[in-house]
């Protein structure tokens, strides 16, 4: 297994990620103690769980995860509640897990779709055709008779590389997903995978929403996947997750700072939180309502660069005007986005 070497390329972007990456750790870890704070740490894994199940079409929104999550009883298709259920508990073992093992892996598949494949926690026994959110397909998975053996390869580089691991994560995240090892949840345990090995090298890491970044960039994540795919290897991929972790690190440390609002984010029970003052809440909305006027719906990338908050933010303001009866909240091929009410 020692001569196995997933291609990839360190690029001036990828260096410049990693050391901006590292930058804003050294400031979190002073300014918020992101690990060691239970509120925090939990409205980020809410973030992190709904952000990841989001990609896989789950249909519940951030405050119906949360109201799952508190025990509330909720109206929604089961199989999405017992994604939300199932993805949770294995969430809150990470660190019982270790990242280069197999058995580990199986297992927590096991956990994350339980009751949801007949298959969990097994590699899986026949071909499978990858696709995205439209159904196009981008590749075809390792063939089944050849998956075991290419897991073990990807887990024993991973564990023995000595490439950085902000890298290291990124090109197993795709490999993993290159291979797509089962029939199905590759997406969200590529996903956890990622979460878990930059948790061992970090611990602060293991709470960092950054599914719920990926989850904002969804076509994007796709297109760099795919862009992997006709390339013969990771480098663009690495360069977007980069981007993503960077971007997650910024938004929390302008929620630690200060400088964003976006705490809580409707997440006590299943609703928003306490509203803003009257003034900014209702120059939001103007910005919201003009921006309508000239467009059929909007996403919260929209809103986080017409009123510059960050994404947790933009998902508080327009679930506040859903709740009040301004937008209503739908999807428009296979992205959730927001609309006039009435």
């Amino acid at each position: 297994m020692a001569d196995y070497q997933p291609p990839f390329q360190i690029t001036d972007a990828v260096i410049n990620n990693v050391a901006e990456i590292s930058e804003l750790m050294g400031r979190l870890s002073v300014t918020s103690g992101l690990s060691a704070n239970p509120t925090l740490r939990r409205e980020n894994r809410i973030r992190t769980i709904h952000g990841s199940l989001a990609i896989e079409q789950n249909t519940l929104s951030l405050e119906q995860v949360t109201a799952v999550l508190n025990g509330k009883t909720i109206i929604a298709p089961l199989k999405d509640i017992a994604e939300v259920k199932n993805a949770y508990e294995i969430y809150e073992h990470l660190d019982s897990l270790n990242p280069y093992s197999a058995e580990d892996l199986l297992a927590a598949h096991g956990v994350m779709m339980r009751g949801l494949v007949e298959e969990a926690g097994m590699f899986r026994t026949r071909p499978v055709g990858v696709v995205d959110q439209k159904g196009n397909i981008l590749h075809f998975g390792t063939l089944p008779d050849y998956v075991p053996d290419s897991v073990m390869k990807l887990l024993d580089w991973a564990e023995h590389s000595t490439v950085h691991m902000l890298i290291r994560s990124c090109v197993f995240h795709y490999e993993f997903e290159l291979i797509h090892p089962f029939a199905d949840g590759n997406g969200r345990m590529g996903r956890l995978w990622h979460t878990l090995m930059l948790s061992k090298w970090n611990p602060m890491l293991a709470w960092l929403p950054v599914e719920s970044i990926i989850h904002d960039r969804q076509q994007e994540y796709y297109d760099a996947i795919n862009a992997c795919n006709y390339a013969g290897e990771s480098t663009v991929f690495v360069e977007f997750m980069l981007a993503s972790i960077k971007a997650s690190l910024m938004d929390a440390l302008a929620v630690s700072d200060g400088t964003s609002d976006g705490t809580n984010d409707g997440m006590s029970d299943g609703m928003s939180d306490a509203p803003a003052k009257p003034d900014k809440e209702a120059g939001r909305w103007n910005l919201i309502k003009a921006y309508l006027n000239d467009h059929s719906f909007i996403m919260n990338a929209d809103v986080r660069a017409l009123c510059d908050v960050s994404a947790a933010t933009a998902n508080r303001i327009l679930a506040g005007f859903v709740h009040d009866g301004k937008l209503e909240k739908c999807r428009e091929n296979s992205w959730w986005v927001y609309k006039l009410k009435g």
